[in-house]
């Protein structure tokens, strides 16, 4: 499938999805996977990479090990984003907060549930946008 979406990409970026963040080790190992995550996103990304895609969508528990193995332009993209301790409120599994993800890599991030389920999400967004200045602005990131 990655194959032909390559080939018919045009200028559409392609990115493959590594490990969904809603699975841990225990929901691997039911699934036959043997390998640890961290080794089974890798696997993938380079796949992905080798076929010619554009990046990947992982968690940020990974964007570091991602970011030091693959091509510097090879996009990272990092859903599962909770801008507090994610206590199992949800099904995502594999989290890291807004500064995380960025610090260990990821280009973009992917923001849903904490902002349509705040209180007031026009509020919810403006402050995880003000976490993100603040992340680039701090040049914590080289």
């Amino acid at each position: 499938i990655l194959e032909a979406a390559v080939a018919a990409k045009g200028d559409l970026k392609i990115l493959a999805v590594t490990v969904l963040t809603s699975l841990d080790r225990k929901d691997l190992d039911d699934l036959g996977f043997k390998c640890d995550v961290e080794a089974l996103v890798l696997s993938r990304a380079r796949r992905a990479m080798q076929l010619g895609c554009d990046g990947v969508i992982s968690s940020g528990l990974e964007a570091k090990a991602l970011r030091g193995d693959l091509d510097s332009n090879f996009l990272i993209v990092t859903p599962g984003i909770r801008p507090v301790d994610n206590i199992r409120v949800d099904d995502q599994k594999r989290t890291v907060d807004v500064e995380e993800a960025f610090l260990n890599g990821a280009d973009y991030i992917v923001v849903g549930r904490p902002i349509k389920l705040a209180d007031d999400p026009y509020k919810a967004a403006q402050d995880i946008q003000a976490r993100i200045s603040k992340v680039f602005s701090s040049n914590a990131i080289a």
